[in-house]
């Protein structure tokens, strides 16, 4: 309800759901709508930045881990990011004259049906709801899926996938397939992937009370075309993650290819390459920099690499351009790859014009 409806509208929920959802987190966590909402999209617009207002990457592992409910109440208490990114939640009777005024009472409310339906026993279970989000949700996922886990898309932010298997967290799990594809409403890509989440979206809308707006694209090849022409436009620019992961793996083993060869004159071990060809620039360290500067400059081939890397990623930056324009980009492009001479370029740059 909060992420995947009402921070990113990836679905839209037939009121009936909406409501009990905005209840039961009324009931158990004492969060409204807007804040959560509200916080959640400043940190997609300002990720792993310094306004980031719950990233590891500037406020350490553990205290993200730790105080992630704390970080979630003093972002709160900021009315500039609640009011610019807050648009678009409940705003109605019940939410300015209860859950927003009451959040205490929710709890305590919580907590006498724990007691009524389990006894002592309830106080035990109401503490593990009132643990589990603070520190799951709050902390492991906005934490651990900024800190460590492995990637899928090469976004330029630090997100990780924490686990192949959401099931614990509602498949949030899936946090670095999140933010290649933030409207989607289904987190899982790969085969072996699982989103425990969007299996409940489902059935959701099996019963009409959901409504599945958008999913993320896939990448679909067609071997017998050797063009770039709109369609194909269309899905570079809708893939722009998974198309650098898939350059990362057509060079991998070429660049590895030439540590061995310049070992006596630059060396450099497979970790540092891999992470030069998964990250971005400015997600190194300066010292990073330095050491693969100087191993991309001493050979051509990695130079040829590195250039036309660079030259992809400017693909999408070009916002100003029209279609037909970008396409001549792309056009020229892959026919500087297919004349590099490095022989993985020019497979990639095929099975880039085969894409629709």
């Amino acid at each position: 309800y909060l992420h995947r409806h009402s921070a990113h509208r990836a679905l839209d929920l037939h009121p009936f759901a909406s409501h009990f959802f905005r209840f039961w987190l009324w009931l158990t966590t004492g969060m409204g709508t807007k804040a959560w909402t509200a916080i959640h999209r400043k940190h997609h617009a300002r990720c792993d930045t310094e306004e980031d207002p719950h990233s590891p990457q500037g406020k350490g592992l553990l205290s993200v881990l730790l105080q992630g409910a704390e970080l979630y109440k003093l972002e709160a208490r900021n009315q500039e990011t609640i009011e610019r990114f807050g648009q678009g939640t409940p705003d109605d009777w019940i939410e300015r004259r209860l859950y927003k005024p009451h959040t205490v009472l929710g709890l305590g409310v919580m907590l006498a049906i724990d007691l009524v339906l389990f006894g002592a026993i309830g106080l035990t279970i109401w503490a593990i709801q009132m643990i589990w989000i603070p520190l799951f949700a709050a902390g492991v996922i906005n934490g651990v899926g900024h800190y460590w886990g492995y990637r899928t898309f090469q976004t330029e932010e630090a997100s990780r996938n924490i686990v192949p298997w959401g099931v614990l967290i509602g498949g949030e799990e899936l946090h670095n397939n999140h933010h290649a594809h933030p409207s989607s409403a289904r987190l899982s890509h790969k085969w072996w992937e699982i989103d425990v989440g969007w299996t409940y979206i489902r059935m959701l809308s099996f019963l009409n009370l959901a409504t599945i707006k958008k999913t993320a694209p896939r990448v679909r090849r067609d071997a017998t075309k050797n063009s770039i022409d709109h369609e194909t436009l269309q899905a570079i620019v809708m893939n722009r993650y998974e198309i650098l992961a898939a350059y990362t793996r057509a060079v991998a083993a070429t660049c590895l290819r030439e540590s061995a060869r310049l070992q006596s004159k630059v060396p450099i071990d497979r970790k540092t390459i891999r992470r030069w060809l998964r990250s971005h620039d400015h997600q190194l360290s300066a010292k990073e920099r330095l050491h693969i500067e100087a191993f991309v400059t001493a050979s051509p081939t990695l130079t040829t690499i590195q250039t036309m890397r660079i030259e992809l990623t400017e693909i999408w930056r070009r916002s100003s351009l029209t279609k037909d324009q970008l396409i001549c980009h792309v056009e020229a492009w892959c026919r500087r790859a297919e004349e590099s001479g490095v022989l993985a370029l020019r497979e990639f740059s095929l099975r880039l014009r085969a894409i629709r």
